[in-house]
């Protein structure tokens, strides 16, 4: 595809969300718009939140679910860069009016403590470079009209991305198994998910490995210190004001975000 529509879509993104107003499906306007072309857009995306200060502090996958990917019609996952403002305190409360359409999906955080550089990564290699699980819930907001997306209108969207919710680091690896580890996702005091670890391609390392191998294609490394997402562990649920949602993962512990006007 022609730089100058690659730029124009990401001037469009960047806009949507500064505006908050969503734009056409990109899938629907431009057919020919290829999986490395929306990739194109998210890295110049990213570009562009670095030259107004922003700092990359991790990288997220996206549809690791056999669900989600059917229902896209994708064979693999995605994924995008978490920003420094989109960090999050567990028990913070936002205000529904910074979002366009928000979702919330919990996922089991990896924060690094060696760099991760592909191909060839395994899942062995992920855990032996993680110094800490920590439960996470993810705020998704498509900058897509009424969520009409396509892999392509994803994965140019940053995977969607909004905020990352962080709860405390959980140190002894060896006390949890990750492809069994439970979590409930509670709305309001009731539960609206359940899900494993095993949700997200069969084990949260196996999503991590698949990210480094894949980013390797773009001369992208994941980073000691960094914050990896592997997927969430069920659905996403619908969020808005004067809601509240909490993520617990057993032995892990758990994770909470409410959200008023």
């Amino acid at each position: 595809m022609q730089q100058q529509i690659i730029s124009k879509l990401t001037e469009e993104l960047l806009e949507a969300e500064a505006k908050l107003v969503p734009v056409e499906p990109l899938s629907t306007r431009y057919p020919e718009l290829s999986v490395k072309d929306s990739y194109d857009i998210q890295l110049q995306w990213v570009e562009r939140k670095l030259e107004e200060g922003r700092v990359i502090i991790g990288k997220k996958v996206g549809l690791t679910s056999k669900a989600m990917q059917d229902m896209l019609g994708v064979d693999e996952p995605d994924y995008g860069h978490l920003l420094d403002n989109m960090k999050v305190s567990s028990g913070t409360e936002l205000s529904r009016k910074d979002f366009i359409k928000p979702k919330v999906e919990a996922e089991i955080g990896f924060i690094l403590k060696e760099d991760l550089c592909g191909p060839n990564v395994t899942y062995v290699d992920v855990l032996m470079a993680t110094e800490a699980l920590v439960p996470t819930l993810e705020i998704i907001d498509s900058r897509i009209e009424d969520w009409k997306i396509r892999l392509v209108d994803t994965v140019a969207d940053n995977g969607s991305s909004a905020r990352a919710v962080i709860g405390e680091p959980f140190y002894d690896l060896e006390k949890i198994d990750l492809r069994t580890l439970s979590m409930t996702l509670i709305k309001n005091g009731g539960i609206s998910a359940t899900g494993t670890g095993a949700a997200a391609l069969g084990h949260p390392a196996y999503a991590i490995a698949w990210l480094a191998n894949k980013l390797a294609d773009y001369n992208i490394s994941l980073k000691a210190g960094e914050l990896i997402l592997p997927g969430a562990l069920s659905a996403a649920i619908d969020v808005d004001s004067g809601d509240e949602i909490t993520a617990a993962f057993g032995k892990l512990g758990s994770v909470t975000i409410s959200f008023r006007e």
